[in-house]
């Protein structure tokens, strides 16, 4: 039987249906966005509420991270072949579960099993992004993504705000309530208001389950050594166990992915100088600056004034703060894409980086006073916007037109992952050095993670300055600054 859009004038029906697929998008890039900014903020509460430290809590963060750059890989081509509005509303009931398995948890465990169940989340925007393609007109895609971007950006300040009024509210049992009420909803919205997906593929390829298997655990199993190993110890066997099992199932993924002929993640695109240290300088930074001011941020400002380093803010306060810094650096973005088309992604990139360095080395001497700490965090959140915006210039600077989502995926897929370990590292340095008889990171533990966001700053600059300015000969001038086009 012919689709709803098949049944109709093709022009018609997609400006017809082109404002509810927009709602219908907005309303389940919510679900992700907020399910991932939430947990930040959340952190000092679940630390007080299960007496453990910052490294355990921040699984709650990781285990989601892992799961939805899985999510993001299979789900994506599995939308394409089977459906793209059927796997966006298996995700998000697949969330729903997580935050009822989260809400319901009486232990920390419970509520990091949670979470993994909700980073399923982590494949609506891929998905979402199909269904634009196919459902809307051509002329109106980029003005739809930029859309769509612009209200994820927003809703992940956003996610903290609202995360900071429920923690004074109530407690973290808050979060997953408003958490499992947005997927519900937009689990709805998918089922009523999109049509039946088109523009499928009609070949066949065979999914690469094994390398779906294989490729959460590979870092899964590296960052639970790496966490315990202050308990262990570096050098005890179950840390070191853990750590090269990890990276001989990550050796055999690597194998696995270049014998298949249709990967999970390609990664023969790797084998053009820009397009492999694009990848690099996106592990590297996303380990260091780009997710270190999301952890160690709500640290300071929610951690109570004395002994260590804490404004003794409340949630709400602190979710405003966040914010209105997101708010900054969003309207800062244009700049960053204007300097990518008219000096190459890699300039954009290189002073991004730069102003990480001057926000966070800001943010070591402003951690004692709100009205400092605002400025610095600002100055953080515009440097990691100019980064943001410059990796998909990179990438579309780096690979033939023909493998532009390719390439985007797969740099999506390293920056998630690389953020999940970011949050184990950070989380681990934090928990290094506690104050006397509490969970609440000491002024050397601080210290400990400015020394590693600065390290990671310095190697991403080097790789940055690497790349090579030579545009792929396959993609014409206009086609090279994604972000502008974006934009326009």
């Amino acid at each position: 039987m012919a689709s709803f859009l098949q049944k109709q004038n093709p022009g018609t029906s997609r400006s017809s249906s082109y404002a509810k697929i927009i709602t219908v998008l907005i309303a389940t890039e919510l679900v992700g966005t907020f399910e991932s900014a939430m947990i930040f903020i959340a952190l000092p509460s679940l630390m007080a509420e299960f007496d453990t430290d910052a490294a355990s809590v921040g699984w709650a963060a990781t285990s989601f991270l892992l799961v939805a750059a899985a999510s993001a890989a299979i789900c994506g081509r599995l939308g394409d072949m089977y459906g793209r509005k059927k796997l966006l509303v298996i995700v998000l009931f697949i969330s729903v579960l997580g935050s009822i398995i989260s809400f319901s948890a009486g232990s920390i465990e419970g509520v990091i099993i949670g979470r993994a169940f909700q980073g399923a989340a982590g494949a609506t925007l891929p998905l979402g992004l199909g269904i634009v393609r196919a459902g809307i007109e051509k002329d109106k895609v980029p003005g739809a993504i930029a859309l769509v971007a612009a209200v994820s950006f927003i809703a992940g300040a956003g996610g903290s705000l609202v995360a900071g009024v429920l923690l004074d509210l109530g407690n973290w049992h808050g979060l997953f309530i408003v958490s499992g009420i947005l997927g519900l909803i937009a689990a709805v919205m998918a089922m009523t208001m999109l049509a039946p997906s088109t523009g499928l593929s009609t070949e066949r390829k065979k999914i690469d389950l094994m390398g779906g298997l294989l490729f959460a655990p590979a870092i899964a199993l590296v960052l639970y050594g790496v966490s315990n190993s202050t308990v262990w110890g570096i050098t005890d066997a179950r840390t070191l166990q853990f750590v090269f099992g990890g990276l001989a199932v990550a050796a055999i993924w690597c194998w696995w992915e270049l014998r298949v002929e249709d990967p999970m993640i390609n990664l023969r695109l790797l084998k053009t100088n820009k397009m492999a240290l694009t990848q690099l300088a996106t592990a590297i930074l996303s380990v260091g600056p780009l997710v270190a001011a999301q952890i160690i941020g709500p640290m300071i400002m929610l951690s109570p004034r004395g002994p260590g380093v804490g404004l003794g803010l409340s949630p709400t306060i602190g979710g405003l703060i966040i914010f209105g810094a997101a708010t900054v650096a969003f309207l800062c973005a244009p700049i960053s894409g204007k300097i990518a088309a008219r000096m190459g992604a890699r300039r954009s990139l290189q002073i991004g980086i730069v102003i990480c360095v001057i926000g966070y080395t800001a943010l070591f001497w402003a951690q004692h006073g709100v009205l400092s700490y605002i400025i610095a965090i600002t100055v953080v959140f515009i440097g990691t916007m100019f980064a943001y915006t410059a990796f998909p210039n990179l990438v579309a600077e780096s690979v033939p037109v023909e493998n532009t989502s390719e390439g985007m995926g797969i740099n999506t897929v390293t920056r998630t992952i690389f953020m999940g370990v970011g949050t184990t590292v950070t989380t681990m340095a934090l928990a290094s050095s506690t104050v006397e008889g509490s969970s609440v990171p000491a002024e050397g533990a601080y210290s400990l993670a400015y020394v590693i966001v600065l390290i990671a700053s310095v190697i991403g600059f080097v790789l940055a300055w690497l790349i090579r300015d030579r545009k792929n000969a396959q993609v014409t001038a206009g086609e090279g600054d994604l972000v502008g086009a974006v934009e326009g």
